[in-house]
């Protein structure tokens, strides 16, 4: 942990790598089962364009990565893990991965036609998400689009068993208000919005995905 790191960043990085290839293999096939998540991605997929740079960003084993790089975008990971970032290395090597965190992106300003926060919010306190919004909305060009998703809810989570592993991990559910609120102060439209029920087993709370427009 970097003297200005804090301890959700350092507790976050830990927990993924120690699941890193569990995670990978439980979630491998998770799209196929999710219509609606396949939905987003490719409305998102399809506004973007063809060949756009597109990150993936908290991109976990690079399943989401692979999935735009198959719809035709020039998609790219980065990861605070290092652990997955391996793994996605292994899985997609013709695609490139990087470790990097959300709050200091390694991008230049304006240089995406699409972001993917594809429920990697989720680990940041409320409180502290702008930074995070902001920085994703500085790395898109004037038109980009930013699609993120994640639980529903108004709570926090402690996270002490996952994939088989012990961990000790912090998890929030958000509400869409308020996710569209730090979006519209970032400089973002909101385009679409889609909340739906929950998929069992797996999943106890609805899922929201939201699709903004960065103005130009």
């Amino acid at each position: 942990m970097t003297a200005s790191e804090t301890d959700f960043v350092s507790a976050t990085r830990t927990a993924y790598d120690t699941v890193a290839v569990s995670y990978a293999d439980l979630l491998k096939d998770a799209l196929a089962a999710s219509p609606w998540e396949r939905a987003m991605l490719d409305t998102f997929s399809e506004l973007v364009g063809a060949g756009a740079r597109v990150g993936d960003l908290g991109c976990g084993p690079g399943r989401v990565t692979g999935y735009l790089a198959g719809r035709g975008l020039d998609a790219f990971g980065i990861d605070l893990s290092p652990g997955m970032v391996e793994v996605a290395r292994e899985a997609y090597p013709g695609l490139e991965f990087e470790v990097g965190s959300m709050a200091a992106l390694p991008l230049a300003d304006a240089s995406l036609a699409g972001a993917l926060a594809w429920y990697s919010l989720i680990h940041t306190p409320p409180g502290q998400l702008s930074v995070l919004i902001m920085e994703l909305a500085r790395v898109l060009e004037p038109g980009g689009r930013l699609l993120t998703g994640f639980q529903v809810g108004a709570e926090r989570r402690h996270i002490a068993n996952g994939y088989g592993h012990d961990i000790s991990l912090d998890a929030y559910r958000l509400d869409p208000d308020f996710i569209a609120g730090l979006l519209t102060e970032a400089g973002l439209t909101v385009e679409a919005r889609l909340v739906r029920a929950p998929e069992p087993p797996h999943e106890k709370t609805p899922q929201a995905y939201l699709l903004a427009r960065k103005e130009s």
